[in-house]
C-alpha cells in the first residue's frame, strides 16, 4: 500500500533563477497564502486592475512589504491544483539584479512566507500527486544535464517513460498475485487456480522486462554520470601535447624539458554527447623533486580509478618499459586502456613501439598532436570504449536512474529466487512472500512506498527554487 504523507500547509518562497546577474530574475511563491502575499507586493500598471487572473502575465510595479517600489516587472498566478506544485503558485518576474531579488524575497518573508528548502517546490508537486518520484528525480537530472543525450534521457523520465514501464511490471505482478491468492484461498479445488508452470512463465516474463530496463540504465549511465579519462605515460611521451590537441586549446604547458607537468590538469570534453573529464597526469620517472613526485602520485591515483586510461608512448622511439606504468596497466587491464603512439608525424622507432604494445594486448591508435593525424580516430575509439558495456542509447529511452536501477535489481533478485522456489514446489502461501516483496520494490521506484529518508536524499540534491 502507498505510504500516506500529509501535504504541507505553509507558504514557501525562493529565487527560482540561477545566482548572479541576468536579464530576468524570478521569485516563486507556493502555498495557501501565495496569492495574498503576491497581491500585497504587486501593483498593476493597468487602471481598474481587479487582481491577478490565472495564467496571465500582469505588468506593473513590484514593491516591498511597506509598499515601497523595488522594481518594475510582471506577475503570474497559477492556481492549484493545476500548478506545478499542485498549490496556489505565484511568480514575480523582476530584473535579474541580486539586490532586487533579495529585497523582493525579504518582503515575501516579512509577509509570512518562509524560505524554501532544496527541491521543495518539486517535493510539493510529488506530495500533491503532480509528479511521481521517478518524474521528480528527473527534474533534477534535467537541470543538471551535461549534454543533449543526457537531457533527452532526463526528459523521457520526466514524461513518465520509466514510471509507465514500472507500472506495467507492477500490473503484471498484480495479476499473478491475484491468481496466487485464489490458489491459497481455495486449495481443495480440483482445477488449480494458478498452475505453477504458468506462474513461473509469468514471473520469467517480468524478469526479462526488468533486465531490459536495467540494460537501458547501463547504456545511459556514462551519459548521465560522465566518464573520466586519464592520460599517463613516461615523461616527454607527448601527453600534454595530446591533451591540448584533444581539447583544441593550449591548456597544458609543453616543453622538451622532462617534468614540465608536475601535477594533474583536468578539463571537460564532449565526445558526441558523452561528457568526459580529461585528466593529464605528470610523467612517470624517478625524480628527487618532492613536488613532482607528489604530483605524479596524485595522477596515478586518479588514473587507477579512471573509466579509461590513455597510455601515451613516444611512437618515434623504441618502447621503454616502466614499473609504475606496468602496475597501472595491470590495474586497468586491456578493457580500460587505449594505447596512443604519439608523434606519428615522425618515423616510427626501431623497433616500432606498437609491436610491444600489441604484445601487451593493447589496442593502439597512432596520433600526431602537431598535425592532427589520428585525432578523429582516437576520439571515436575513446567513445566506443567508454560505451562498450552498454552500447548505443536512444535519448527517449526508458532508462532508470541509479536509485531506480537499485530497486529494479532488488526486485529482479526476489523474482529470480521466486522462480527457484516455484521449481522446488514450495507451497503457494510461501511463494507469495517473495512476490509481495518484489511488488513493494517496484513501488519504491515511483515513490508509493519509499521511506522518508530516501525521499530526503532525492530532494536534497535539488537546487533551491525548484
Amino acid at each position: 500500500m502507498p505510504v500516506l504523507r500529509d501535504a504541507p500547509t505553509d507558504t514557501i518562497a525562493a529565487v527560482a533563477t540561477p545566482p548572479g546577474r541576468g536579464g530576468v530574475g524570478i521569485v516563486r511563491l507556493s502555498g495557501p497564502d501565495a496569492l495574498a502575499v503576491a497581491s500585497r507586493l504587486f501593483a498593476s500598471a493597468k487602471p481598474g486592475f481587479a487582481g491577478l487572473k490565472p495564467y496571465r502575465l500582469h505588468h506593473g510595479t513590484i514593491r516591498d512589504e511597506a509598499c515601497r517600489p523595488v522594481d518594475s516587472g510582471m506577475a503570474a498566478f497559477m492556481p492549484g491544483p493545476g500548478s506545478y506544485t499542485g498549490e496556489d503558485t505565484v511568480e514575480l518576474h523582476c530584473h535579474g539584479a541580486p539586490a532586487v531579488l533579495r529585497r523582493v524575497l525579504a518582503a515575501c518573508f516579512a509577509l509570512g512566507a518562509r524560505p524554501a528548502g532544496p527541491g521543495e517546490f518539486t517535493k510539493r508537486a510529488f506530495l500533491n500527486g503532480r509528479l511521481d518520484l521517478s518524474q521528480a528525480e528527473a527534474v533534477a537530472d534535467l537541470i543538471a544535464a551535461r549534454g543533449d543525450t543526457d537531457a533527452g534521457l532526463a526528459l523521457s523520465r520526466l514524461s513518465g517513460a520509466v514510471s509507465r514501464a514500472v507500472k506495467e511490471l507492477a500490473a503484471a505482478l498484480d495479476e499473478l498475485r491475484a491468481g496466487l491468492c485464489l490458489a491459497v484461498d481455495f486449495p481443495e479445488e480440483e482445477v488449480e487456480c494458478l498452475p505453477k508452470a504458468a506462474f513461473a512463465s509469468g514471473v520469467s516474463a517480468v524478469v526479462a522486462r526488468i533486465e531490459a530496463l536495467l540494460a537501458a540504465g547501463r547504456r545511459a549511465r556514462p551519459f548521465r554520470l560522465g566518464a573520466r579519462v586519464a592520460l599517463f605515460g613516461r615523461v616527454n611521451a607527448g601527453k600534454s601535447s595530446l591533451f591540448n590537441a584533444l581539447l583544441g586549446t593550449d591548456r597544458a604547458l609543453v616543453a622538451d624539458l622532462p617534468g614540465t607537468t608536475r601535477d594533474y590538469l583536468e578539463e571537460g570534453l564532449d565526445l558526441d554527447g558523452l561528457p568526459v573529464r580529461l585528466t593529464d597526469t605528470a610523467g612517470l620517472r624517478e625524480t628527487p623533486d618532492a613536488v613532482e613526485a607528489a604530483g605524479k602520485a596524485r595522477g596515478l591515483d586518479l588514473a587507477q580509478t579512471a573509466d579509461l586510461g590513455l597510455y601515451v608512448v613516444d611512437g618515434a622511439a623504441p618502447y621503454v618499459s616502466d614499473a609504475e606504468a606496468d602496475a597501472l596497466l595491470r590495474r586497468l587491464g586491456p578493457g580500460r586502456t587505449l594505447a596512443v603512439a604519439a608523434k606519428a608525424d615522425l618515423p616510427p622507432g626501431d623497433p616500432d613501439p606498437r609491436l610491444a604494445l600489441a604484445a601487451l594486448g593493447l589496442e593502439t591508435v597512432p596520433v600526431s598532436a602537431r598535425t592532427g593525424f589520428g585525432l578523429t580516430g582516437l576520439l571515436a575509439a575513446m567513445r566506443a570504449r567508454l560505451t562498450r558495456d552498454g552500447g548505443p542509447i536512444e535519448p527517449d529511452a526508458a532508462a532508470p536512474s541509479e536509485r531506480e536501477a537499485a530497486c529494479l535489481a532488488a526486485a529482479r533478485t526476489e523474482l529470480t529466487e521466486l522462480l527457484t522456489d516455484i521449481g522446488a514446489d514450495l507451497p503457494y502461501d510461501l511463494l507469495g512472500v517473495r512476490l509481495e516483496t518484489a511488488c513493494m520494490l517496484l513501488a519504491d521506484v515511483t515513490g508509493e512506498t519509499t521511506p522518508d529518508d530516501v525521499l530526503a536524499a532525492v530532494f536534497d540534491r535539488f537546487c533551491i527554487g525548484k
